[in-house]
């Protein structure tokens, strides 16, 4: 693995239930255990399977064309059995719609291309969860306070 191969983000308590990631340039995301308003885990999983395969797909309409609309929405059902708890039943819908005339005429014709293309090859998110990449956790050394 190299250095530009490695993705990271830090995950830091900022009270209770609440929590912010930082990634390597800096960026900060706040999300929380769903007693307010913030994202939960589960609605950051959801938004980046979403947001990976969105942004696949605006880079190749974008080329063509603006999209007039653009509106992604993920679903999933948690499930809570023998096994755990994960989500099931995933799905990405399209809603993206482009201006009349040729530009839009040639978006909308690889819109379909674009969504498979990424589903099948290209969003690391999604094609991570359908390969079942295993997850290790560990725990570093403990800090105590006195």
């Amino acid at each position: 693995m190299t250095d530009e191969s490695l993705r990271s983000v830090t995950i830091e308590r900022a009270g209770p239930g609440r929590f912010t990631a930082t990634n390597a340039r800096g960026g900060t995301l706040s999300f929380g255990t769903g007693s307010g308003t913030d994202f939960t885990p589960v609605e950051l999983f959801l938004a980046a399977i979403g947001g990976c395969t969105a942004a696949d797909v605006e880079v190749a309409t974008g080329r063509h064309t603006d999209p007039s609309t653009f509106t992604v929405t993920v679903t999933g059902t948690k499930v809570e059995d023998e096994g755990g708890h994960r989500m099931a039943d995933l799905a990405v819908t399209f809603s993206v719609a482009f201006p009349d005339g040729p530009s839009g005429d040639r978006a909308r014709a690889i819109l379909p291309r674009a969504v498979k293309t990424s589903h099948d090859r290209l969003c690391t998110v999604s094609r991570t969860i359908e390969a079942g990449t295993p997850v290790s956790a560990t725990v570093s050394g403990t800090e105590e306070s006195t």
